[in-house]
């Protein structure tokens, strides 16, 4: 069969369409195998898998085969079950304090609908449209480069181009091996999904450049990362001041879990109200001046588990500084302010029942003690936008507010 000059023209231009199609397919399936292989990697298979009433699947994976022992100098490690030291004076700390309220005995909202077995920890699912949020497979679960405060060098060309703002209290100047604070716990409104709130305390070691260490806990509200809105516990560890090493949670191979009871990443419940009743965590984070390795405690009865010592350079000695504080992410462009919340969203002169705060802040000395830090700084960008204000007294001790709306018509 012969073809006219127009059917000719309809057969190439089929061809072409059928090669453009093949070589857009390609990228599109090599994402999508890297996507089901990571999604393997991080899904470890369960003994049990609980339903949370927030959407969230929860699997209680033997402990043995949790993603820290991807890890290649994992592979042989004898998991530690419990730190040889405690920092003296750490018992006597609740798991959720109320002040206005009944106290709680629900730490986060998937207990509601079961528990895990001894012998497994808890693994929120990861699910493809969190990985889909991600700007690659490669970057998810991973902060961006740049989000650590730092107050000794703060610019306004620095925090432009970072788009990341803080309000935090700090010190430094000493050798540190851990810290602890009881933290406020809301839900602030987050305005676009790219963004962020956080509180949080770091655990510093190095400079501020290519090379830093950190360690870093607390709670966290982020879309992009968990898909909603709730309130999250979380943890965060880099070496390389976020580049190619560490990650939020479990989302890659470092953090050892030991702890049946407490998710990393899953829903804190219950959260405060304005006015109403306020609840806080406690978070301890300190080396274990035996192995050298960096625990976890959440509350007084769940010791999370360790970063082991060889993560890291710097904080393989000890932290050079400690921050506890509130992040957010600012994405507008030309200058102007997200609405995104820091805390409860309120500025810290309202005080209790209404702006967050971070109370009992310690750190741990060379003697594996708790002690009162000394010297405290205050450090945020724009105070206009969120502020903090530190105090002392004798039921707090060390303590400060912190947060803010984010645009107001003094931060427009």
């Amino acid at each position: 069969m012969e073809l006219g000059s127009g059917g000719s023209r309809v057969v190439t231009l089929l061809l072409l369409f059928f090669l453009l199609s093949c070589a857009a397919g390609k990228p599109v399936s090599k994402q999508m195998l890297e996507m089901r292989k990571h999604l393997k990697r991080l899904n470890k298979p369960a003994l049990k898998s609980i339903k949370s009433p927030d959407g969230d699947t929860i699997d209680c994976v033997h402990i043995s085969h949790q993603p820290a022992f991807d890890h290649p100098f994992l592979t042989n490690h004898t998991i530690q079950m419990k730190p040889t030291f405690h920092p003296d004076g750490v018992l006597g700390a609740s798991k959720v304090a109320s002040t206005g309220g009944s106290p709680s005995t629900i730490t986060q909202l998937w207990h509601l609908n079961g528990r895990c077995p001894e012998g497994t920890i808890p693994i929120r699912r990861t699910r493809r449209a969190d990985i889909l949020r991600a700007s690659s497979v490669k970057r998810y679960g991973r902060k961006k480069h740049r989000t650590v405060p730092q107050p000794r060098s703060a610019n306004p060309d620095f925090i432009n181009q970072n788009g990341h703002q803080h309000a935090i209290a700090y010190v430094e100047g000493d050798k540190y091996y851990g810290a602890k604070a009881t933290i406020n716990v809301w839900q602030p409104q987050i305005q676009q999904p790219n963004e962020f709130s956080l509180s949080q305390l770091w655990i510093l070691g190095g400079s501020f450049g290519e090379d830093l260490n950190s360690i870093e806990a607390g709670w966290q509200v982020s879309p992009d990362l968990y898909g909603d809105n709730n309130t999250r516990l979380f943890t965060y560890w880099t070496s390389d001041a976020y580049q190619a090493t560490g990650c939020y949670n479990l989302l890659c191979s470092g953090f050892i879990q030991i702890n049946s009871e407490i998710a990393m990443g899953a829903s804190i419940f219950p959260v405060s109200d304005y006015r109403s009743s306020q609840y806080d965590i406690s978070i301890l984070i300190w080396k274990d001046p035996k192995e050298g390795h960096w625990w976890m405690q959440f509350g007084n009865d769940y010791v999370l588990g360790y970063w082991p010592s060889f993560l890291f350079s710097y904080l393989a000695d000890s932290a050079s500084m400690i921050e506890w504080g509130g992040e957010v992410v600012n994405s507008e462009p030309d200058g102007s302010h997200t609405s995104t919340q820091m805390g409860s969203g309120r500025f810290p002169e309202e005080g209790f029942g209404k702006s967050s705060y971070f109370r009992n802040i310690v750190l741990v000395d060379g003697s594996n003690k708790l002690k009162a830090p000394k010297g405290i700084g205050t450090f945020t960008e724009q105070p206009n936008c969120y502020d903090v204000q530190n105090g002392n007294n004798g039921d707090w001790g060390n303590y400060f507010y912190y947060g803010g709306p984010g645009r107001n018509p003094n931060c427009p």
